[in-house]
């Protein structure tokens, strides 16, 4: 006889399928990018791009402010603060996906958001290809031959096909868990490295370094400064994310200082150390690509120096893994929002039939970072971002701004502080200087380096005669908003499952089918209709040799009761889905599974393949 357990509560959460199959008929067509996430998954997303920055926004800046470097990283992080603020308030006003394209839209028109969100693109797709590059730098802490001239474009290559089929597929509430992990582990060895970087130093060279006073030019720092705000695509990323979250004011409050406070510690620090160990001509020289690991294997004595050699290349190449894999779902939901919006044509945005993900714009950003890859020019790439990153950050500001006086009485869970009243409204202080900060930096960018004024004007000339382009063949206002319904851009076969059945059996895989059938489960009932259900079934396999109803071993037992306690737990992480728990006896677990299957009435069996 089975043994059915009631279904608990449900609770918000997001993720995506993994491998698993299922059948039966459909319900509906969905949309999974609309899953609901808790706060926590704002720090994981903001803080991936924080922590795997460092890695390679290190030498870059080293390269041009010198012994100025921690200066430069403390001006971006004052920067930084500020840029948190803005985003977090104007997410809180309009909590919908597309950050600084959103707070566009409403503050001017539908062009002024395309060009925001344009430029974001191009930033997302500029640290793909630069944290791909520094992966292979770092696991040469294992092998040299990973850092060379052509492998090192290998090894990118290989990683954003990674990158790109994980997007593709989805992330599960279970791998955003993992990010903030990963996160918390960088944090922890990068807090080591400060440690033990000031007690040892870096020998020889770390007094060389020490001894010697170089002083950047004034534009060399300004534009290292720029080039420090590498880590603010996280706050993109996060704010894509909009929408999905419920956060309180209090939340929201300690979201900022938890962000902005780890990015200034993190990378001034590191910084300190990093010119106490290794000149800044080195970092910016034979370390560009992997200054952290220049700096960990200047340690005295040599010993100590290799074995954090060979920890910060393991954890460098995760975290950079982990990071431009979460830039790679911000863009996807950036595209996903301009798609929504009638901004670019609706085929980059269409969704998986049956992942639910923007995988030709996923595919499609893995092809280019990989070009962007081949290019091999760092300077280059890191001008580039510069100039896609101000504009859009300006654009944010300013947004916010107008915000203020175009819906004053609006709530809002956040408020920029220090505002003072202007007009009859209340205008942001921080949010004014940062928007004369980075309307100055993009200027400073467009006069110092020449790549990226004409890379980026024509990125964003292409990116207007597209919309322009676009709009006018559709018959459309340039500056009202358009926008589609969700089902225009989901594939055939993009379906929703109200009942299933899951059979789990205490594995690692388990986690992935659970993942899938929580994708495949409605979003939400039909009128009159309870919510979606996960039926976990756990099946005792008795022997022939023994009667149907002989006793389970303890051990089997709670096996079972743990396999099924996990099922429960990933599944009610899916909005508005029960997970009920069940176990039975039977001498064939297919068979079992068919027959309850067809005894529950269930309208799918998810099953996983090994």
């Amino acid at each position: 006889m089975p043994e059915r357990h009631a279904p608990g509560g449900s609770r918000d959460g997001a993720g995506g399928p993994q491998d698993g199959s299922g059948t039966a008929g459909p319900r509906r067509s969905r949309d999974t990018l609309g899953r609901t996430l808790g706060v926590p998954a704002l720090f994981a997303v903001a803080g991936a791009s924080i922590g795997s920055s460092i890695y390679f926004a290190l030498g870059l800046v080293a390269r041009d402010a010198l012994d100025l470097s921690p200066l430069a990283f403390l001006a971006a992080g004052a920067f930084f603060a500020v840029t948190v603020m803005t985003y977090v308030e104007g997410t809180s006003l309009h909590p919908e996906r597309g950050g600084a394209a959103t707070f566009a839209r409403y503050a001017f028109d539908e062009l002024w958001s395309f060009v925001a969100g344009w430029a974001i693109l191009l930033d997302y797709l500029i640290v793909i290809a630069i944290g791909a590059l520094a992966i292979s730098h770092y696991l040469a802490a294992f092998w040299a031959e990973l850092g060379r001239p052509g492998t090192e474009v290998a090894v990118a290559a290989l990683a954003l096909v990674l990158v790109v089929r994980r997007n593709v597929l989805g992330i599960a509430p279970t791998r955003l868990g993992t990010v903030l992990r990963v996160q918390l582990v960088n944090v922890v060895v990068l807090g080591a490295v400060i440690v033990v970087g000031a007690i040892v130093g870096g020998g020889e060279d770390g007094a060389a370094a020490v001894g010697a006073e170089v002083t950047p030019s004034a534009g060399g720092f300004v534009f290292a400064a720029v080039i420090a705000t590498v880590a603010m695509t996280g706050i993109e990323a996060a704010s894509g994310l909009a929408g999905e979250i419920r956060p309180r004011a209090r939340e929201l409050r300690r979201l900022v200082i938890a962000i902005a406070g780890t990015a200034v510690v993190l990378f001034v620090g590191v910084s300190i150390v990093a010119l106490a160990s290794v000149p800044a001509s080195v970092l910016g020289g034979r370390f560009l690509e992997a200054p952290v690991l220049g700096v960990v294997q200047s340690f005295e004595p040599p010993a100590l120096g290799r074995a954090f050699g060979y920890v910060v290349g393991a954890v460098a190449a995760v975290v950079l893994f982990v990071g431009i894999g979460t830039v790679m779902r911000g863009l996807s939901r950036l595209v996903y929002s301009l798609a929504t919006n009638r901004q670019i044509p609706l085929t980059l945005g269409r969704l998986h039939g049956r992942y639910g993900t923007p995988a030709v714009a996923i595919a499609g950003a893995g092809a280019i970072a990989v070009v962007l890859v081949a290019t091999g020019d760092l300077e280059f790439l890191a001008g580039l971002f510069a100039f896609g990153a101000m504009l859009s950050f300006a654009i944010a500001h300013v947004s916010v701004i107008v915000l203020r006086f175009r819906e004053p009485e609006a709530r809002r869970a956040y408020r920029v502080p220090l505002s003072v009243p202007v007009g009859g409204a209340q205008l942001p202080l921080p949010a004014l200087a940062g928007a004369i900060t980075a309307v100055a930096a993009w200027i400073a960018v467009i006069v110092l380096s020449e790549g990226a004024r004409i890379a980026g004007m024509v990125w964003m000339a292409a990116g207007v005669v597209l919309y322009v382009v676009y709009r006018r063949r559709q018959g459309r206002s340039l500056r009202a908003r358009e926008t589609v319904e969700p089902q225009a851009l989901q594939e055939a076969g993009s379906i929703e499952y109200g009942s299933i059945l899951v059979p789990v059996f205490g594995r690692a895989l388990d986690d992935d089918i659970v993942g899938t059938a929580g994708r495949l489960a409605s979003e939400e009932g039909e009128p009159g209709e309870a919510g979606p259900m996960i039926e976990a079934l756990y099946v005792f396999e008795i022997p022939m040799a023994l009667p149907l109803d002989a006793e389970v071993p303890e051990e089997r037992l709670a096996a079972a009761r743990q396999a099924l306690a996990r099922a429960k737990e990933v599944g009610e992480e899916y909005q508005g889905v029960e997970v009920a728990t069940a176990t039975t006896r039977a001498r064939s677990a297919g068979t079992a599974i068919v027959e309850e299957a067809r005894r529950r009435g269930v309208e799918a069996i998810v099953l996983a393949a090994e």
